[in-house]
């Protein structure tokens, strides 16, 4: 199977300096007809031959935004890996379910039955918006037995086990699931004969196909307009006026476009027209959009940290957010840590930067004169970044929260920012 490198056509006016490469494995997913019905991907950017689940936030975002995704994967499934911190993120909410399958990893053989039943409420939250999980063999141990019921797919590794074994484990899992069987790293004939006579449909392997590396142009936006459209969207202008904004910029519609008609986002018909486009994302999800771009489009006089950095506040800030506050406060929080830096991104000062761009009042309040309730939560959130002990104890102390949650959720916020690319 040879792929050829997808270049989609640019902007005209795109800056060059914002044009880059996302290197892309997958691998087919064969029916017992050999028939493709779906594809396993891989982020290759920064792990060159390497399969590693910590990037598939940023696999998403970009395979689904920049990235033209009908190029990647059609209209087939599409198996995601993840990690248990990147289940939680907000990328998914811009993710139509209908095509995407999460992979999800068990937690290994030292897991606590605590922390196995922790994530239960993440996964049932993820099947209500429709979303599948898939898990691999180890799902079928003992102690995974409350996660069975809850898979669609359970992948089967041929080299993780004895062929002997194939047999029971096969009719474990129908016995205990409703899951369909995926028999994966199929390298034999004889393999492959021998899981298709115990019935299994669904094969992955180098027998059938390598994973091979697609090459995508991704093409991001300047930050101001970026910072327009977000500010337009606060207001809640008009679905008009913010069609205009649209016209006017190339970069940001042709992103928006691609986005809207990826095969993630299971849409039946092909989307052409921004004011379509805008009416079927609705303003909530397309102000998401629009600061996940925000921390990844690029500018020559910022440090690639920053974004990053702007990024782990946010997300911190949203988990810190989750244990005090009602949950609309929830992305209020996220906000406010993101645009904590938004001097540092844009090279002007907080005051000069929020002139700019509309943004409701507690964010405003904490992140330029340090009142309200996100305040406290975004004084910690900094103590976390500076290393001041003192500073730490002190603010962790004022929100009744313990030093272990606080560490905990800086955990879970810096995989969440390196799965975002926010570096990138």
């Amino acid at each position: 199977m040879t792929d050829k490198p997808i270049a989609p056509t640019a902007p005209a006016s795109a800056d060059p300096a914002a044009i880059s490469t996302v290197m892309i494995a997958r691998q087919a997913i064969l029916d017992d007809k050999r028939m493709v019905v779906g594809y396993e991907l891989f982020d290759r950017s920064t792990v060159t031959g390497a399969h590693t689940a910590s990037s598939d936030a940023a696999l998403l975002f970009n395979a689904l935004s920049y990235a033209s995704s009908e190029a990647l994967v059609g209209r087939k499934l599409v198996f995601i890996n993840c990690t248990h911190e990147s289940l939680q993120g907000p990328h998914l909410e811009l993710i139509h379910p209908e095509r995407v399958i999460l992979k999800v990893r068990t937690l290994g053989p030292q897991a606590t039955p605590e922390e196995i039943a922790q994530l239960l409420p993440v996964f049932n939250a993820l099947r209500a918006r429709g979303f599948r999980l898939a898990f691999n063999q180890e799902v079928l141990r003992r102690a995974y037995a409350a996660w069975l019921p809850l898979a669609a797919f359970i992948k089967l590794d041929l080299q993780a086990f004895k062929p002997e074994l194939a047999e029971p484990l096969v009719r474990f899992a129908r016995t205990y699931s409703m899951a369909t069987l995926v028999a994966e790293k199929v390298e034999t004939a004889e393999q492959h004969e021998r899981m298709t006579a115990l019935g299994l449909k669904m094969f992955q392997g180098y027998w059938f196909a390598q994973p091979t590396v697609v090459k995508a142009k991704t093409v991001g936006p300047s930050q101001a307009i970026v910072l327009q459209l977000i500010n337009m969207v606060r207001k809640q202008a008009s679905v008009a006026e913010i069609e205009e904004l649209l016209k006017k910029d190339p970069t940001l519609s042709f992103n928006l476009l691609r986005f809207i008609n990826s095969s993630g986002f299971g849409l039946s018909c092909e989307i052409t027209s921004f004011r379509h486009a805008v009416m079927i994302l609705g303003l909530k999800k397309l102000f998401r959009w629009a600061a996940l771009l925000l921390t990844t489009s690029r500018s020559s006089a910022t440090p690639p940290a920053v974004g990053q950095t702007a990024v782990v506040r946010g997300r911190l800030m949203e988990l810190l957010a989750a244990e005090l506050l009602p949950p609309e406060e929830c992305d209020n929080a996220f906000v406010a840590g993101v645009f904590s830096l938004l001097d540092v991104m844009l090279g002007v000062s907080l005051e000069h930067a929020f002139e700019s761009v509309a943004l409701p009042q507690p964010v405003v309040d904490a992140v330029l004169h340090g009142t309200g309730v996100l305040a406290p939560i975004l004084e910690l959130t900094r103590a976390c970044e500076s290393g001041d002990e003192e500073a730490f104890a002190r603010t962790a102390e004022a929100l009744h929260l313990s030093s272990r949650q606080v560490n905990w959720a800086h955990l879970q916020a810096l995989a969440w920012a390196e799965d975002m690319g926010g570096s990138d």
